[in-house]
């Protein structure tokens, strides 16, 4: 072999090495990709604006820390009557093509074409909090709301001795999880014909507006004995407006989420009782479903957080 055979082939082996190493540091960044690729999982709740929402929220970033290969976003529109901005953020991840979305549907004829549109895309939905008949919803997370408003409606109808007048405020008309309670809440308070539904009026579940609704309600019914609110930002307003017209003590008053300021409410006897719903557990057996369904794994139709009455008595338990 001569000088000049000896170099081109020494440059050939140096070629076939370079090519080597760069084939491998091109699978390796591959590789390296694919193992930190996360996935994306989105919660879409009906507002941040309130300790409930809040609540879940903290509940679902606490159940993702553990999984590194997650990343978690939670959206909301600026209030619960939004229901048109909910649409347009989910429209926007569902074009982002995320992993999973757990919604909060805030109007159920206006989300539906929207749930329809990821499902077609391909992306697992799971309805929490506010149930919905939507038949391509993979689970439904949350309370059993309608249980709720029968420990309320039961409840009152035992704190009043089966007699009097009660009032209902209640949250944005169609939203499943209200129209729940308030069914549940009716259903127990026909049980007892001596109580009668003075009227029913929406709040919006805000509590400014609660407050003058209740104030309203007061003006229109001097007689009234109880009103059940079905959410706290609603029986905190409630609250306020019978303060107002200085009937703290005299018309009860029953709320639904316990938080922490409604429950220090009732240890105070300020509101005589809510009902407990898990915010927390939503928030992480969302992710926890999420996860499930990311690794093709089964995942329960329904799981039920849990619920129980409030009142003074069991309150410091609710404000660990």
């Amino acid at each position: 072999m001569n000088g000049e055979d000896e170099m081109r082939n020494k440059v050939s082996i140096l070629c076939a090495v370079i090519g080597s190493v760069i084939f491998l540091l091109l699978v390796g960044g591959c590789n390296r990709a694919d193992e930190t690729r996360k996935h994306r999982i989105v919660i879409v709740t009906k507002a941040l604006d309130s300790e409930f929402w809040q609540t879940l929220k903290s509940g679902a970033e606490e159940a993702a820390r553990k999984y590194p290969d997650i990343e978690l976003s939670v959206l909301a529109p600026e209030r619960e009557i939004n229901i048109d901005q909910q649409v347009s953020i989910l429209e926007d991840q569902i074009l982002k093509k995320v992993s999973v979305l757990a919604v909060v549907p805030g109007g159920i004829a206006e989300t539906t074409p929207v749930l329809d549109k990821a499902k077609a895309a391909g992306i697992p939905v799971l309805i929490v909090d506010n149930d919905t008949t939507w038949p391509g919803k993979l689970s439904y997370i949350g309370t059993d709301n309608r249980e709720g408003g029968k420990l309320a409606g039961d409840y009152i109808v035992k704190v009043l001795g089966g007699r009097g007048k009660v009032a209902i405020v209640r949250g944005i008309l169609g939203v499943t999880s209200h129209e729940d309670r308030v069914a549940g809440f009716q259903q127990a308070i026909a049980q007892a014909p001596g109580i009668q539904i003075v009227t029913i009026q929406s709040a919006n579940s805000e509590r400014a507006s609660a407050l003058t609704v209740m104030e309203n309600i007061l003006t229109s019914n001097t007689d009234l004995n109880a009103v059940f609110a079905t959410s706290d930002q609603m029986a905190l307003g409630a609250m306020e407006g019978v303060a107002a017209q200085h009937l703290s003590g005299k018309v009860l008053v029953v709320g639904f989420d316990a938080g922490k300021e409604a429950v220090r409410a009732v240890k105070s006897g300020a509101i005589s009782a809510v009902i407990a719903q898990y915010p927390a557990n939503m928030g992480k057996q969302a992710i926890e479903a999420a996860i499930k369904a990311i690794h093709g794994e089964p995942v329960a139709k329904v799981i039920d957080t849990g619920t129980a009455l409030v009142t003074k008595e069991n309150a410091d338990e609710f404000l660990k």
